[in-house]
C-alpha cells in the first residue's frame, strides 16, 4: 500500500500526504455520514412498507427482504474483486454512489406516485387488499437492485478508500487512520439510531413518500461531498486480485494431484519469495498437504532468472500455498456464521411484526414498530468500552492472554447468546400470543389480528441480548478475518463478514418459505406463521432456530479445537474446559 502510494504521487513526502489525507476527512466523513443515513433510512422499515403498502403477506415480505438482504451483503465480494482488479476504490465508490441514490429515488417515487403502488386496503378503491401488479413489483425491484449494485461498490471499498488518505509508515498517518476508523463507527452508530427513530417515525406516522424522500435527498447530499473532495483524495490504482492466486495454487496443485510428497517439504519445495513481499512469511504446515504439490519441481518447470516461476499456474512458492491454506482454515469457522446470524435477522424481520401486534404507547405517543431495533445498537455500543475498558483487563488478569480471551472464544461467547436470544424470543412471543387470546384487547394490526394488551417493550430484552451477540460474534469475526488472512487479501477479509450474513438471509428466507409450507399443510398445530402472528405459533419457529443455534455452536467447537492460527502453529479451543491447556501441535 505505501508503494502504491508513493507510485501516485512520487513527488510527495509523507507528511504532504498526510496533510491531504486531513484536508480530504470533511468529505469523506460527511460522505459516510450521509450515505449510512440514507441507505439504513430506506432499509431499516422495509418490512412495515412491504406489508402496509405493497399489500405483500408477511411471509413473502420477510422472504423478500432475505434474499434482497442476502444479495446485499453478497456483493461486496464482487465488488472488492472489480476494485483490486479493474476500477480502483475511488471510481468503485463513485459508480456505486450514483447507483444508491437513484436506487432510493426508484423506491421513493413508488410510495409517491399512486400507480406504481396497489390501493390501500379498505379504500374506495378496493374493498380487498390488493397486491401490486407486475409491473410495480418490476419497478420497486428495480430500486432494490440498484440499491445491491451500490452496497456492492461501497462496502468493501469505504474503510479501506478512507485508510488511502494516509500514510501508515507515519506516526501523523497511523494517528489519521486511527481517528477515521473511530468517526466512521461513530457515525455508523448515528445513522442508526436517527434512521430507527425520526427517519422511521416519519414513515410511519406522517408520510412514506417523505420519509423515503429524506434518506434519498441524504444520499444526494452524500454524493456531492464526495465529488466535492476528488481533486484532494489519493487515487490507489488498481492491482492483480490476490484471488488470481489462489486460482493458481488450486490449478498447480490439480494438475500435480499425482505426484508424491517429498519426506521433507519445507526443505525441498519450491519457496521463492519476490523482494519486498507484502505479505509476512509464513512457515510450512501439514494441513490441507494436497495444496503442496503445486509447489513441486519437475522437469518441465522454468525458473526466470529473477526467482520466479515462469509459468504460475504450473508451479507455485510455498508461500502462496501457505497463504491459501489460511484461507481454506477459515472458511469451516466462517461456515458457522451463517447459522448464527439467522437468530439475529429474526430482530429485524418477525421481531418488527411482533411490534405491530403489541401495545406500543407509551402515554399518548406510539413508538414505530420498526425503531425498537435501535435497543440492538444501543446494547452494542454501550457494551463496547465497557467490554475494552473494564472486562478485557479482569479476564486479563485470570487468563494471562492479552485480550483476556482469544478470539474464537469470543465468537463462541456471541453464538450461545444468540441461543439464549431465540429462546428469550420464544417465551416473550408465547406471552405475547396469550395475553392476545386470553385479555382484552386495544385494536387491530394493519394487515388484520387484534393487538395484543401486552407492551412491546417486553421486545427490549431479545433485542438487548441480540446486541450484546452481535458485540461478541460479529465484531469478533471482523478482526478474526482481518488477522487471518493474509495482508493482500483484507479487502476480501472484509466482504466474507458480509458473505456470512447474505447466507444467514438466504438461509432465513428458506426456512420461512419452508415452516409456512409444511405447517400450513400439516395435519396438526395449523400454520406457524401465518399473516396473524396470534393465529400461528412463531414462539415453534424461534425454539427451532434456537436448536439449529446449539448444534451450530457444538459444530463451532469442533472446527476451533482444529483451527490452526496463521503464522504459527498453537490450536487455541474456542471454548477451552475447565482445567485444560492450549497445546501445541
Amino acid at each position: 500500500m505505501e508503494k502504491e502510494k508513493k507510485a501516485i504521487l512520487s513527488d510527495e513526502s509523507p507528511e504532504v500526504i498526510n496533510y491531504r489525507g486531513v484536508k480530504a476527512m470533511p468529505f469523506i466523513i460527511g460522505n459516510e455520514t450521509f450515505e449510512k443515513l440514507g441507505t439504513i433510512g430506506t432499509s431499516s422499515n422495509l418490512m412495515v412498507y412491504l406489508t402496509s403498502v405493497f399489500n405483500i403477506k408477511s411471509v413473502t415480505a420477510a422472504t423478500l427482504i432475505n434474499i434482497f438482504s442476502g444479495t446485499t451483503n453478497m456483493a461486496p465480494l464482487l465488488g472488492a474483486f472489480l476494485s483490486d482488479s479493474y476500477f480502483g476504490r475511488f471510481k468503485t465508490l463513485a459508480l456505486a454512489s450514483i447507483c444508491s441514490l437513484s436506487g432510493m429515488t426508484v423506491i421513493m417515487l413508488t410510495a409517491a406516485i399512486s400507480k406504481l403502488h396497489p390501493p390501500h386496503c379498505g379504500t374506495k378503491e378496493s374493498e380487498l387488499c390488493r397486491g401490486p401488479t407486475t409491473s410495480q413489483l418490476a419497478f420497486l425491484l428495480t430500486g432494490f437492485g440498484l440499491l445491491i449494485i451500490g452496497a456492492g461498490g461501497i462496502r468493501p471499498c469505504n474503510l479501506a478508500f478512507g485508510a488511502d488518505q494516509f500514510n501508515p509508515a507515519t506516526e501523523s498517518g497511523k494517528r489519521g487512520i486511527n481517528s477515521f476508523f473511530n468517526w466512521y463507527y461513530f457515525t455508523f452508530t448515528f445513522a442508526v439510531m436517527i434512521s430507527g427513530t425520526f427517519i422511521v417515525y416519519v414513515q410511519s406516522n406522517v408520510s412514506w413518500a417523505l420519509g423515503l424522500g429524506i434518506p434519498s435527498c441524504l444520499m444526494f447530499v452524500s454524493c456531492v461531498l464526495f465529488f466535492a473532495g476528488s481533486r484532494i483524495y489519493v487515487k490507489v490504482k488498481p492491482r492483480e486480485s490476490p484471488l488470481t492466486g489462489v486460482a493458481q495454487v488450486l490449478v498447480a496443485a490439480s494438475k500435480k494431484r499425482y505426484l508424491k510428497l517429498p519426506d521433507h517439504p519445507e526443505l525441498s519445495l519450491f519457496s521463492h519469495v519476490p523482494t519486498n513481499y507484502m505479505n509476512s512469511k509464513l512457515p510450512h504446515t501439514d494441513q490441507f498437504r494436497f495444496l503442496d504439490k503445486s509447489a513441486i519441481i519437475t522437469m518441465e518447470d522454468q525458473i526466470n532468472t529473477d526467482g520466479s516461476a515462469s509459468n504460475p499456474w504450473r508451479l507455485c512458492s510455498m508461500q502462496q500455498v501457505e497463504e491459501v491454506k489460511c484461507l481454506m482454515r477459515v472458511i469451516p469457522i466462517w461456515a458457522s456464521s451463517i447459522i448464527y446470524h439467522v437468530a439475529i435477522v429474526q430482530q429485524h424481520t418477525y421481531a418488527v411484526l411482533q411490534a405491530l401486534q403489541s401495545d406500543r404507547h407509551l402515554g399518548s405517543f406510539e413508538v414505530p414498530a420498526a425503531s425498537y431495533s435501535i435497543f440492538s445498537m444501543l446494547s452494542l455500543t454501550i457494551w463496547i468500552p465497557i467490554y475494552d475498558r473494564i472486562v478485557i483487563p479482569f479476564l486479563h488478569k485470570l487468563t494471562g492472554k492479552e485480550d483476556g480471551i482469544t478470539l474464537l472464544q469470543r465468537m463462541g461467547t456471541g453464538i450461545v447468546l444468540s441461543v439464549a436470544t431465540m429462546l428469550v424470543s420464544a417465551v416473550i412471543e408465547e406471552q405475547r400470543r396469550t395475553f392476545a387470546r386470553t385479555r382484552p384487547t386495544i385494536g387491530t394490526a394493519p394487515k388484520g389480528g387484534v393487538i395484543s394488551s401486552m407492551s412491546a417493550s417486553w421486545l427490549i430484552p431479545q433485542l438487548i441480548l441480540a446486541g450484546l451477540s452481535e458485540a461478541f460474534n460479529s465484531i469478533g469475526q471482523i478482526e478474526f478475518y482481518y488477522k487471518q488472512f493474509p495482508e493482500n487479501m483484507r479487502s476480501i477479509a472484509g466482504s466474507f463478514f458480509f458473505c456470512g450474513i447474505a447466507g444467514s438471509n438466504y438461509l432465513s428466507g428458506f426456512l420461512v418459505s419452508v415452516v409456512h409450507q409444511i405447517t400450513l399443510n400439516g395435519a396438526r398445530g395449523g400454520d406457524w406463521l401465518p399473516e396473524d402472528l396470534n393465529e400461528g405459533k412463531l414462539d415453534c419457529f424461534y425454539y427451532m432456530i434456537a436448536g439449529l443455534g446449539a448444534v451450530n455452536f457444538a459444530y463451532f467447537l469442533v472446527c476451533s479445537k482444529w483451527y490452526r492460527y496463521k503464522g504459527g502453529d498453537r490450536v487455541e479451543v474456542a471454548m477451552e474446559t475447565k482445567g485444560s491447556r492450549k497445546h501445541v501441535v
